[in-house]
């Protein structure tokens, strides 16, 4: 079974096997610090408190 990990450096690295995305070696620290971001963004959003009784927004149509 394939292990989870929470290191962002270990996800870039995996993540751009999956994708087969060539990532330059001067490039991956650039894209760790912005995972690193990415993720604390994430986490944010994903421990915002939301009642039990919340209604979906309608669609948009312009």
């Amino acid at each position: 079974m394939n292990e989870v990990t929470t290191d962002p450096a270990v996800l870039v690295d995996q993540l751009a096997a999956l994708v087969a995305l060539p990532l330059q070696p001067e490039h991956r620290s650039g894209v760790v610090e912005n995972f690193v971001r990415i993720i604390a963004i994430a986490q944010l959003v994903n421990e915002f408190p939301l009642p039990d009784d919340i209604e979906i927004a309608p669609t948009f149509e312009p």
